[in-house]
């Protein structure tokens, strides 16, 4: 009985990865069907029905290939470099709130805590480059901790990751897939209401006239919160994909005057404003979750 906490902690932590990695993965599909359609072609459609199964083909191929690591590089940092960028782009995903109640933690801080952990997932590339002894890497690892996009897909280096493959290349291509999808979800709790669905109504009309309906059970209404906030998320990683296939090459001073000039100014202000939105219209008495 002494161990009974740590196994439940250990169990809510692979309830949380596991979901995360398979997802990741086809999420990577996903991306080569959305990008296949707007250039009008096919994409993966071989391995299983309408390719959903290419996710599985790609990680036996990387499991089966055989790696080649520098000769002059140091080895224990090398394989470290990957494995802690993608711990640190896992660790974001245990304070999303997937409903009420439902999350590894729950507290004030989540926020911060958030943005300190994507900061230091910088250091398993610097750690990368640092350790390979590769003049190409080394510029590609600069590039990549100043601006934490994807590489350009138009070349042939591919930035910090030129120096791996097989195993090693999972990790890092598995966190940057990991941050796009809790980026999504972050997007979706911060400024779509998150788990939050306007069937508040319909939920309260129905247990009065059924008391034992679906929507009193504590697992159904859990399912629906976390179907929502995944739905939700679903629809920022398409948005997500469609604009990288729209432009695929955006330059370091792009994307930071973007971030500071029109994307920083408009969560402000809609900080600023919903306050007002919700003091204005005076709903504190009735249902605030409606917003």
């Amino acid at each position: 009985m002494i161990y009974l906490p740590t196994l439940v902690s250990i169990l809510e932590v692979l309830i949380v990865t596991v979901p995360v990695l398979l997802t990741v993965a086809y999420v990577t599909v996903a991306e080569r069907k959305t990008m296949a359609s707007m250039q009008r072609r096919l994409g993966p459609n071989i391995v299983g029905y309408y390719g959903l199964l290419q996710a599985f083909a790609d990680a036996l191929k990387l499991l089966l290939k055989e790696y080649v690591a520098p000769t002059q590089a140091n080895m224990v940092l090398f394989f470290i470099g990957p494995i802690i960028t993608l711990i640190f782009s896992l660790l974001g995903y245990s304070v999303i709130p997937y409903g009420p109640g439902l999350g590894l933690s729950d507290f004030d801080l989540g926020i911060l805590y958030l943005l300190a952990v994507s900061s230091l997932s910088t250091y398993g590339i610097i750690n990368k480059f640092g350790s390979a002894n590769s003049k190409y890497a080394f510029l590609g690892s600069l590039r990549s901790t100043a601006q934490l996009i994807s590489y350009e897909e138009s070349e042939l280096v591919s930035g910090f990751m030129t120096e791996h493959a097989a195993v090693i290349f999972v990790f890092f291509f598995l966190a940057e897939y990991a941050s796009i999808v809790l980026i999504c979800i972050l997007t979706s709790v911060l400024f779509l209401g998150g788990y939050l669905l306007n069937l508040t109504y319909i939920a309260y009309l129905i247990n009065a006239v059924d008391p034992y309906s679906f929507f009193s059970y504590p697992l159904v209404e859990g399912t629906i919160y976390a179907l929502t906030l995944g739905f939700k998320a679903c629809v920022m990683i398409f948005i997500f994909f469609a604009v990288r296939a729209s432009y695929p090459r955006v330059r370091y001073d792009q994307l930071m005057s973007f971030c500071w000039t029109i994307l920083l100014p408009i969560v402000i202000s809609f900080i600023v404003a919903l306050p007002c939105v919700i003091y204005s219209f005076e709903i504190f008495s009735t249902n605030i979750s409606l917003l």
